[in-house]
């Protein structure tokens, strides 16, 4: 009787945890930095030859990522509100465009009133924490643990900038373990599958999720990777050498008559460090996909993959990112939660990072705090449909403040930019998805342009957008909108592009902001 006793005990233990849990799915977000959404197999599904294969017949194969996608859902029209660090992940945690964060442009700290999806989870009692890349705690670098932990609880493993390659933990906590005169530097000399950045944290996740599978948690892992430097740990590092790598084919389009955003800037040698990088990424998603099913997680937890912005690689005779073309603004987003959530669900309506927070909180059956400028989305995700008042739109812009950079309305086929420095520009990314031409001026594309124009004025005034107020904007949007008879440039006259030539240093990568 005490045996059965000692057993009811033991049963009604195990399943406290499932029933406290009822209804409360964790979550886990995987965030990569600086991540061309081609090197996705997943993505390189979703798109004909000569678009999937930039590089040529070279790729990397992505199993784990692509395991998520063929059991969830798969946005191919996701954008980074703002292509530059510090804005997209301002807009992912709090589903507020940059310019009201205020974080317009990286090193700017988040506003202390930001309310995240991590603070909101927090309040209905999540277990929270967060490992990696922060950057949203102005200057410091790398700045191990931040004050200001905006909801995610165990930020222990949180550093805000940089691009370590090699973490080690010591009795004072964790550190860089690459040191040059005693200063963390960005070595890989030496670095193993404990001690390299993307291994290291994805062991924190592992660990985070074994320490709080009784409870509902929340937890978000930032890899610093595949952001340049371009080095990789063995064997990743020479796992992609013997490929042959092709120059893409936008890399010598003709350089006259190009928007100041899309002039060239950085050469571009060869992809091998950069897929290192990513199947080292898609591996440790795979370590984090196995913690989740040993601990029977699988069923109750949604695993979110997706990156803060993209990297050109050559494309358009560029690298990094920063700019409205595809390669930089657009970002793989994969959602997997099989409770809700049907494999192999395509949405293709243009989505943003402040989509992000109430998106996921609508999944979750969570009120947001109110407080977000972005959409709910979860209906396009759990249905595979759009509701019948939705619009195919999304909004994404440049750095900077009150000084007006390009601003831009991106849908599933068109894209619309206006510059300061230059004139509109349309891309028909169905007819044109190389965008090379500029189909701003063409009459078939009059009413297009005077639709998103329209959206766009209504964007800028109900998010306070201060770009809509740069004069040559304003002007370009007055016609856009409501003008009659051909349009009349007002750019200042552009210098000669002065075209590099393909470099061959690893990545070619060229400055970029940090």
């Amino acid at each position: 009787m005490k045996s059965l006793l000692r057993l009811s005990v033991f049963a009604v233990l195990l399943v406290a945890p499932l029933v406290a849990n009822a209804g409360k799915p964790n979550l886990v977000v995987i965030h990569t930095d600086e991540h061309n959404f081609r090197t996705l197999g997943c993505y390189r599904d979703m798109l004909p030859p000569e678009q999937a294969l930039m590089w040529g017949k070279a790729v990397v194969e992505t199993p784990h990522v692509d395991w998520l996608a063929e059991r969830g859902a798969l946005c191919t029209s996701f954008y980074a509100t703002t292509p530059v660090c510090s804005p997209s992940r301002a807009a992912f945690v709090s589903g507020r465009y940059p310019q009201n964060t205020p974080v317009v442009t990286n090193n700017i700290a988040l506003a202390d009133e930001v309310v995240t999806f991590a603070e909101i989870l927090s309040r209905k009692g999540y277990a929270t924490g967060y490992a990696g890349k922060w950057h949203l705690d102005g200057s410091g670098k790398p700045q191990w643990e931040p004050a200001r932990k905006f909801g995610f609880a165990d930020n222990r493993y949180m550093f805000n900038r940089g691009h370590w390659k090699q973490l080690e933990e010591t009795s004072e906590g964790p550190r860089v373990k690459a040191r040059t005169g005693g200063k963390p530097s960005y070595g890989v000399q030496g670095a193993d599958e404990k001690s390299f950045t993307t291994d290291f944290l994805a062991d924190r996740a592992v660990e985070f999720i074994a320490a709080n599978k009784a409870k509902p948690f929340c937890y978000m892992v930032s890899l610093p990777d595949p952001h340049g430097p371009d080095t990789v740990r063995p064997p990743y590092d020479t796992m992609f050498a013997d490929q042959t790598y092709a120059i893409p084919r936008t890399f010598d389009k003709p350089h006259d008559g190009l928007p100041t955003w899309g002039r060239p800037a950085g050469n571009f040698a060869d992809m091998a460090k950069y897929y290192g990088m990513v199947k080292c990424i898609d591996d440790n998603v795979g370590k984090i996909l196995d913690a989740l099913r040993e601990q029977g997680l699988m069923e109750n937890t949604i695993v979110v993959f997706t990156a803060d912005h993209g990297d050109l690689r050559g494309e358009h005779h560029r690298q990094n990112k920063g700019v409205p073309y595809e390669g930089s603004a657009k970002i793989p987003f994969v959602v997997y939660y099989p409770e809700k959530i049907k494999g192999g669900t395509v949405v293709d309506e243009a989505l943003g990072c402040v989509d992000f927070l109430p998106t996921i909180l609508g999944l979750m059956d969570v009120a947001t705090a109110g407080k977000e400028e972005g959409r709910d989305a979860s209906g396009l995700l759990t249905t595979g449909k759009a509701p019948a008042d939705w619009q195919d739109i999304t909004f994404i812009r440049g750095t900077g403040g009150q000084r007006a950079n390009w601003l831009a309305a991106v849908t599933d086929r068109y894209k619309l930019i206006y510059s300061p420095a230059g004139d509109p520009w349309l891309f028909d990314l169905e007819e044109d998805p190389d965008e090379l031409v500029n189909c701003f001026t063409n009459p078939k594309y009059r009413e297009t342009v005077r639709e998103l124009a329209r959206q766009i004025v209504a964007y800028g005034q109900k998010h306070a957008d201060p770009y809509i107020e740069n004069e040559k904007i304003k002007a370009d949007l007055r016609w856009s909108t409501d003008g009659t008879g051909a349009y009349v440039s007002t750019a200042p006259t552009p210098r000669p592009a002065v075209p590099s030539t393909p470099g061959k240093k690893p990545g070619g990568r060229g400055k970029r902001p940090r």
